[in-house]
């Protein structure tokens, strides 16, 4: 948070520097304060951004809290983003109701390896999936399954399905969404 707080304030610092030489030092001020304002607001957001599980029921903590009920959810989307080479492969829960989405980051790979969300939550979530009948949940509740089992295997990071997912999403796109459809299809060729 700190590093965050303090990239803001640079960046925000140069943009005043040259408003500040090019209409003075008042223009300058605003300028800074115009960019320093929202880039603050980001950083704090992200820190303070807490997510768990509790029960069939995902909580999303920002400024206040909010919960989507798992079971309940209309819609399940998995989501895979591409930035700077990290793609990151996340559950979207969607309750069609306003504020009640929470996306769930399930694993962050870079290169050949990185870094997975931990055995019991997986296994958490995938039991709440497994009761969701509206938005098909038992799908992804056998790709979080096959994801365990992978894990168990010993098997290396090339050969687990959330990887697979991850590194079949077309590169060049910022956010790829797979379908339950997909998903579905994806988890039927698993062993």
């Amino acid at each position: 948070m700190i590093s965050g707080l303090c990239g803001a304030v640079l960046f925000a610092a140069a943009f005043g520097g040259i408003g500040g030489l090019l209409g003075g030092q008042v223009v300058g001020l605003v300028v800074a304060a115009v960019v320093a304002v929202p880039l603050v607001y980001v950083v704090l957001w992200t820190a303070r951004r807490r997510l768990w599980l509790e029960g069939n029921s995902v909580l999303v903590r920002t400024w206040r809290t909010r919960r989507v009920d798992i079971v309940q959810a209309s819609r399940i989307d998995l989501l895979v983003t591409d930035v700077r080479g990290m793609r990151t492969v996340s559950l979207l829960l969607n309750a069609r109701q306003r504020g009640k989405t929470a996306k769930i980051d399930l694993a962050v790979y870079a290169g050949t390896g990185g870094r997975e969300q931990g055995v019991l939550a997986l296994r958490r979530l995938a039991n709440a999936l497994m009761n969701n009948i509206e938005a098909n949940g038992m799908v992804f509740s056998e790709l979080l399954v096959a994801q365990l089992k992978s894990e168990a295997r010993g098997d290396g990071a090339a050969d687990r399905p959330l990887y697979r997912l991850a590194s079949a999403a077309p590169s060049g796109r910022f956010a790829q969404r797979f379908t339950m459809d997909a998903v579905s299809r994806f988890v039927a060729r698993l062993d």
